[in-house]
C-alpha cells in the first residue's frame, strides 16, 4: 500500500521524515529539566489525570527501601506498573482516600537535573528532589534521588520508568499516600 493510499484509508497523515528525525532527537538536559519541572507542577497541584496521561503504557514507579535491591524480588515502600498507577489515581479521585482527606498540600524543587544516557528507546535523568508537604499533623519534608526514563512518542516525552530513592528510607516513614 503506497503512502498516499494509508492516507486516505485510516485518514491520517503518514509520517514524514522531520517527524521520524524529531522522534529519534536526543533529549538534551533543557528538555529533560522542563519535563521534570512540569511533572512536579502537575502532582503538587493534584493534576491526577494530567500527570496519570505522562506515563508510557508499559510504565513502572516505584520507591525502593534498597537503592541496591531488584524492585522484582524485594519489597519497596511503592512498587507500581501502569496498571496501579491508573488504580492509584482512581483511588485519589473517590475523595475517600483518607490519608489524603484533605489532600497534602506540596511544593517540591527539582534540581541537579543530569543526563546520564540511553538504553534502548529510553534516555536516562537523573535529579534531586526536595518535597515539603503540609498536613494538618505538621509540615514534613522528604528528599531524594529520583531516575526517570524518559521516552519521546508522537505526543512529546512521556515516562516509561521513575524511581525515587528517599534520603531516609532505611528509616520508619510516616504515611507516604501523595505522589513522590
Amino acid at each position: 500500500m503506497t503512502v498516499a493510499a494509508q492516507q486516505v484509508v485510516d485518514g491520517t497523515p503518514a509520517p514524514t521524515e522531520q517527524d521520524a528525525a524529531a522522534a529519534a532527537a536526543p533529549i538534551g538536559v533543557d528538555e529533560a529539566a522542563q519535563f521534570l519541572y512540569r511533572e512536579a507542577r502537575l502532582a503538587d497541584a493534584h493534576e491526577l489525570d494530567a500527570w496519570e496521561a505522562l506515563w508510557t503504557d508499559d510504565a513502572l514507579y516505584y520507591v525502593p527501601i534498597d537503592d541496591d535491591a531488584d524492585p522484582m524480588t524485594t519489597m519497596s515502600i511503592i512498587f507500581d506498573n501502569r496498571g496501579r498507577i491508573a488504580t492509584r489515581i482512581k483511588q485519589l479521585h473517590t475523595g475517600r482516600r483518607h490519608a489524603q482527606r484533605p489532600p497534602s498540600r506540596l511544593c517540591r524543587s527539582v534540581s541537579n537535573v543530569e543526563v546520564l544516557g540511553v538504553e534502548g528507546t529510553d534516555t536516562v535523568v537523573t535529579s534531586v528532589v526536595q518535597i515539603v508537604e503540609s498536613r494538618e499533623r505538621g509540615t514534613r519534608f522528604w528528599a531524594g534521588r529520583v531516575t526517570h526514563r524518559l521516552r519521546r512518542g508522537d505526543d512529546g516525552l512521556r515516562m516509561s520508568m521513575k524511581k525515587i530513592v528517599l534520603v531516609d528510607s532505611d528509616r520508619p516513614l510516616l504515611s507516604l499516600s501523595f505522589l513522590v
